[in-house]
């Protein structure tokens, strides 16, 4: 019953999403959730809207599974990464050696490797000069003689089978106070004290102004993370011109280049955007007009997005939840069920969530109103069962004595009379999916979440309130508006304080 309803409601939503989604661009570019993949998303971008073609970033889509699946779903036809990652992370197991292999293991999942972009962006290990000076570090190994310290790592970086279990392993280090932690605020934690050591990228512009010192890696765990762009094979086909286009970035980017663009956007506060407009046109000649949005505007267009996933899910949910608890009210051995199973979905950590319907519905905002939509359900759910077994007795057996059917009794007598918990239950779905709804940009959602995760990337106080803020007015708002609603809907004798189960 349960799983009929929600496929319903998934076909409602995704016909809603699909009716909203403008026609495809032809090179949809993404990249990952950190400054330096944004830049390079950025130069894609432009480099192909320079040469004529009609091209959309879809920006710091969270890590790598999360791009390669969107790349092989053919959600985006191109995005950076590195041969380390490839080889290391994307087919840990199939042991490439070379960029050969590394193009054979591609091309048989319908992928291309372009050549370096020409940089080498590793993963090494830092701490800070002045104590990796007093404590006689320069190695890595030397890590081993000081178990006491305490070492964080970015999410990523201790998940990889190239990262923090391959570095644990091959230098035996004893450290088990572990973090893990986003890159970006890492090295607040190294400054502040709060952890003694990080992985850092080579390419990294906080390196220099955080005066970290990179430990050598003297027993070579870390391979050549030589920068290339991925995209479809079919892609030289379908759009030559677009290849064509990416392709003049190949060798053209070296390694100071590179840090002194993550500089820019990182320390100086410059826009990605504008970062890769002067790189082109310092490099390649290339001029490609960059328009910088207003703070208004971009608060505007995240509102929008932001009401899209919130008002599509919770309609969904409303539209399946109050059957539930109707049933639920009914039959009591079925409502135990459907109660177990609704309570399970909301135990469910939403990033896990959003994570695990990328394989069924691909990234962007079908996963997101998907998962606002099964937590959605429960406090419905709940509330429609529980403002239905609440009604007296008495009540009841009068509508039975008039004739009524139960369908009758149902609309005209028992929703009315639970009512006030109906709205109860709707009011706590709304402003629970306007909070988890900033979470959807992690997968390309947009909404409040993007500036947040902006604004964390670049250590951005005033970007973060710009998602933070209107997104708890809006908040604040919704459950305004569900009271202003109760006073119209109900009637003036039901409105009486309910308490939610």
């Amino acid at each position: 019953m349960i799983e009929g309803a929600c496929i319903g409601a998934l076909i409602l939503a995704s016909a809603f999403v699909d009716a909203a989604e403008e026609t495809r661009p032809p090179l949809r570019v993404g990249s990952k959730a950190f400054t330096e993949s944004v830049i390079l998303g950025e130069l894609v971008t432009q480099i192909a809207s320079a040469q004529g073609l009609r091209a959309t970033h879809r920006r710091q889509l969270g890590g790598t599974k999360i791009l390669w699946a969107a790349l092989l779903r053919r959600e985006i036809d191109v995005y950076p990464e590195y041969t380390g990652t490839i080889a290391q992370e994307m087919f840990s197991g199939a042991a490439l050696r070379g960029d050969e292999a590394i193009r054979k293991a591609l091309a048989e999942q319908g992928v291309q490797m372009s050549g370096s972009l020409g940089f080498n962006n590793t993963y090494a290990i830092g701490m800070p000069e002045q104590l990796a000076q007093s404590l006689g570090i320069r190695k890595i190994s030397d890590l081993a003689k000081h178990p006491e310290l305490k070492l964080g790592f970015s999410n990523e970086f201790i998940s990889r089978t190239d990262g923090w279990p391959l570095l644990r392993d091959r230098y035996g280090l004893p450290q088990r106070d572990v973090r893990g932690m986003d890159h970006d605020l890492a090295y607040r934690a190294l400054q502040s004290g709060a952890i003694q050591a990080t992985d850092l990228y080579s390419t990294d512009a906080e390196i220099l102004y955080y005066h970290l010192r990179i430990l050598e890696d003297d027993r070579h765990v870390f391979p050549e993370y030589e920068a290339v762009l991925l995209y479809r094979a079919d892609l030289e086909h379908s759009s030559p011109g677009a290849t064509a286009a990416f392709f003049q970035l190949v060798g053209k980017i070296s390694s100071p280049e590179m840090i002194a663009m993550n500089a820019r956007a990182k320390l100086e506060r410059v826009s990605e955007s504008r970062v890769a407009a002067d790189f082109l046109a310092a490099k390649l000649g290339l001029h490609s007009a960059v328009s910088e949005e207003t703070a208004i505007s971009r608060i505007l267009r995240h509102l929008q997005e932001h009401l899209f996933l919130v008002a599509i899910s919770l309609l969904a949910a409303i539209v399946v939840a109050l059957p539930l608890g109707v049933v639920s009210a009914r039959f009591p051995g079925v409502g135990q069920l459907v109660l177990g199973a609704v309570g399970i979905i909301q135990t469910i950590p939403s990033l896990a969530l959003l994570v695990f319907m990328i394989p069924l519905l691909g990234i962007g905002s079908k996963p997101s109103i998907v998962a606002l939509f099964l937590y959605s359900l429960l406090p419905i759910v709940r509330n429609t069962a529980s403002g239905l077994r609440n009604i007296p007795i008495e009540v009841r057996e009068s509508a039975q004595a008039l004739g009524l059917p139960g369908a009758e009794r149902l609309r005209r007598i028992e929703l009315p009379m639970a009512s006030p918990a109906i709205l109860a239950g709707i009011k706590t779905s709304a402003v629970i999916n306007v909070g988890t709804a900033t979470l959807g940009a992690l997968i390309g959602a947009g909404g409040f979440g993007q500036p947040i995760l902006t604004g964390i990337r670049l250590n951005d106080v005033g970007l973060i309130l710009q998602g933070a803020i209107p997104a708890a007015v809006l908040a604040l708002l919704v459950q305004g508006l569900f009271e202003v609603a109760e006073r119209v809907l109900v009637p003036k004798g039901l409105r009486l304080p309910v308490r939610a189960e």
